[in-house]
């Protein structure tokens, strides 16, 4: 069973009032400035810090509820809402898949949420979070148990009910949690990644969000996963042709820290990332996110063409397709360039109405399709940006 989102639905989400997005191992945003691309990403990047840090941390961060609900229409809105739908649990299908809803009201901001998923034998199982109380519940309408645990009013379900028996479907919602968790929001920080990276004990293993550990990560891979390393170099010597090969120098000793070195023809001295260009630090930190051998359940990256010459985005797009069939993809772009290369199935077109609301999408994939047909297969990036798609540049 494949196992990934299915859909995302959110209201009252920053600029998301309300949006339904259906999910597949790639999907690739493109729209104006403001159009809520960037919160769609948000949305992951939020429910990853309630797991990590609660619900109360997660709003105040953001300026509370009133700096993260809608604030367009005439009315402000007395909830926000999310939900996500998935095939992450062991018994979950498409047809009978796993289902997440949060709910957080404006009234003393209190909070709801519901998990649903299928169990051994084809059995339904509902636990339901208000206030304290948790409501434990088969989906056929057997219920199961509803007792009161200590839950402070806007802890997180998803932090705190992993901790529930294994009859009552604590390792379900462990597994819903640990998959929100892992999502990673990933935008290279070229100027720390220039910086020589920290070696410290297993930290490497798992590429940071922003590749501040990539040189650290990057030394693990050459280690431990050599197939890998090899196909990311030569995809790095196909877009910086004077690229013979990337090795490694350590100013401060080989257990402390490392820094990539790049070999390149014509040079007598390799060339250190301090000295690199731009884009070349985005390309090495986007093919270790590519070829990271643990990824999350789901990358979200942010204008991932910025910086990159167009040449790159051929390779970009066709590594990003056979890397999400380990980790799905969720991508933002402004890119024509980019659109192009796509399938209408991978695009997602983004536009914004006069109230200040998103709509994602704004047009079907079928409709999609059938322009794509009417136009004799004109490249999807020239019918966006002629309009003939919407989403106005």
């Amino acid at each position: 069973m494949d196992r990934r989102l299915l859909a995302l639905d959110v209201e009252n989400f920053r600029s998301l009032r309300d949006v339904s997005l259906p999910l597949r191992p790639l999907n690739v945003l493109v729209g104006p400035n403001g159009a809520g691309k960037t919160n769609v990403l948000e949305v992951f990047r939020f429910l990853s810090d309630v797991i990590r840090a609660d619900l109360e941390p997660a709003l105040a961060w953001r300026g509370g509820f009133d700096g993260v609900v809608f604030r367009g229409g005439v009315t402000p809105p007395e909830s926000i809402g999310i939900k996500l739908t998935a095939t992450w649990t062991a018994h979950s299908t498409i047809k009978a898949p796993d289902k997440y809803v949060l709910r957080i009201e404006r009234g003393g901001v209190a909070r709801r949420e519901r998990f649903e998923f299928t169990r051994a034998g084809g059995r339904g199982r509902r636990i339901e979070v208000r206030h304290t109380k948790v409501t434990i519940a088969d989906t056929g309408g057997g219920q199961v148990e509803e007792r009161t645990v200590g839950l402070h009013r806007l802890s997180s379900g998803l932090s705190t009910l992993p901790r529930l028996s294994d009859e009552e479907g604590g390792p379900e919602v462990a597994v819903l949690a640990g998959g929100f968790a892992s999502c990673r929001v990933f935008d290279v920080d070229v100027a720390t990644v220039r910086r020589p990276a920290r070696i410290v004990g297993g930290t490497q293993e798992l590429l940071e969000h922003d590749a501040a550990n990539l040189a650290a990560f990057l030394l693990n891979m050459r280690g431990r996963h050599e197939t890998a390393w090899n196909e990311l170099v030569d995809d790095a010597a196909q877009v910086l042709p004077q690229l013979r090969d990337i090795d490694f120098e350590f100013p401060s000793g080989a257990a402390r820290e490392a820094i990539v070195v790049l070999n390149e023809r014509g040079l007598r001295r390799p060339t250190q990332l301090a000295d690199a260009s731009y884009g070349t630090i985005r390309l090495l930190g986007l093919l270790a996110m590519l070829y990271d051998p643990n990824p999350p359940a789901l990358t979200c990256v942010e204008e991932i063409d910025h910086g990159l010459h167009p040449q790159a985005l051929e390779l970009l797009v066709h590594r990003l397709r056979e890397a999400s069939a380990r980790t799905q993809f969720l991508i933002a772009t402004h890119s024509p360039a980019m659109a192009d290369r796509l399938k209408p199935e991978e695009l997602v077109i983004c536009e914004r109405h006069d109230d200040g609301s998103s709509v994602i999408p704004a047009i079907s994939t079928e409709k999609m399709r059938e322009i794509v047909r009417e136009s004799e297969d004109t490249p999807l990036g020239e019918l966006w940006f002629s309009g003939a798609l919407g989403g106005d540049l």
